[in-house]
């Protein structure tokens, strides 16, 4: 349990800098007027979740300890829902509802469909 709880820690230590980075470097490098940098990393960590998930179930391509790693713990890491919360909040107490809609449903669908890209991917590489 704890060889577990070691591998799903260290997975949510890098996600978490990770996430961080990449959105630091969009504050930096884009206007603010949309949370960029959440949109950003949710979508990536959907599509290399959908990757993870589909990998496992082609049978021994990764170990159980790795999935949890990549899955509970630099996908958990990672990707943030409080903060896209956070964020959808700000843009409707800021009342700008045209991106309010645009974040929140573009990160409801396009996190759906990057999930389901991730998925296929795996099935083209490893029918």
């Amino acid at each position: 349990m704890v060889k577990t709880l070691a591998f799903i820690g260290f997975g949510g230590f890098l996600g978490s800098i990770t996430r961080y980075l990449i959105s630091r470097y969009f504050q930096l490098h884009l206007a603010a007027l949309f949370p960029w940098g959440t949109f950003v990393v949710n979508l990536a960590g959907c599509f290399l979740l959908g990757v993870v998930y589909s990998l496992s179930e082609k049978g021994n391509l990764l170990s159980p300890e790795l999935r949890l790693f990549l899955a509970v713990g630099f996908c958990g890491g990672f990707t943030t829902f409080s903060t896209f919360s956070h964020d959808a909040l700000m843009l409707a107490q800021q009342q700008e509802w045209l991106r309010f809609s645009l974040y929140a449903s573009l990160s409801f669908f396009l996190g759906l469909a990057a999930v389901f890209a991730g998925k296929i991917v795996i099935q083209l590489l490893w029918p």
